[in-house]
């Protein structure tokens, strides 16, 4: 008589909600079943189960008010970003759960509230960089590209104001990177090719991987460029004038 107890892919956390301070339960799945097939030059993975893709449940949506965070999220908020949230969304939400198995379409809907409640309580542009990325994500997994590249534009936004704004870590290797490449997805070579230049010429920035996969992409946007008939990077800048 076997008696192993199949494992389930899902299961469940406790999350507090920083609005409400209700608690409630929500789904993450196993490490064991995150198997990505491939892997993006911007980090984007894809699984060869959809159904329990771990995209699908970075966001806690609170049952009770519709308060969406992820687990970098502002954890304490202040009275007025609670009394923002309720005028904002919380007087229109109508109960429902998301804490169980996600769809895609579902997973759409959670990234939408979280990204409203970001903005709604002036979230840290990290965590707004990171939730616009991965609804563009969500979008390349349906192979939309126009919404793809919609929300990869509004991700390189916050990514820029994060470099701008967090001068203490000027030298955030994979933050440059992925400046760099969004630049490129998005068919802005030359502000690519500043990102790339400064990680490949730096002598401050000692992040080999991020250094490597700058090599990388250059030659990816080189060969782009020849394509389409457009001035090289290797033609546009001299090592001298490379500044971000």
């Amino acid at each position: 008589m076997n008696s192993s107890v199949e494992v389930e892919p899902l299961y469940q956390i406790d999350v507090r909600c920083p609005q409400c301070d209700i608690p409630y339960r929500t789904s993450r799945v196993r490490s064991r079943f995150k198997h990505a097939k491939q892997v993006d030059s911007d980090f984007c993975q894809h699984y060869s189960n959809e159904r329990y893709n771990p995209d699908y449940y970075v966001v806690y949506v609170c049952p009770h008010c519709g308060c969406a965070t992820t687990e970098n999220s502002k954890k304490k908020w202040t009275d007025k970003q609670k009394a923002q949230f309720q005028e904002r969304i919380g007087k229109q939400w109508t109960a429902r759960d998301y804490g169980g198995e996600r769809s895609w379409e579902v997973a759409l809907q959670t990234y939408q509230l979280a990204v409203l409640t970001a903005q709604t309580i002036q979230e840290s542009d990290r965590v707004l960089a990171g939730l616009l990325h991965h609804t563009a994500w969500l979008h390349r997994y349906r192979n939309n590209t126009e919404q793809e590249l919609r929300y990869l534009k509004f991700a390189l936004q916050a990514y820029v104001a994060v470099f701008e704004n967090e001068a203490a870590e000027l030298n955030d290797a994979k933050l440059i990177y992925m400046i760099g490449e969004l630049y490129r997805r998005l068919g802005q070579y030359q502000d690519a090719a500043k990102c790339f230049a400064r990680l490949i010429h730096d002598k401050k920035i000692m992040d080999a991987a991020m250094i490597r996969a700058a090599r990388e992409q250059w030659a990816v946007m080189r060969e782009e460029m020849q394509a389409q008939k457009l001035e090289t990077p290797d033609d546009m800048f001299q090592e001298k004038r490379i500044v971000l």
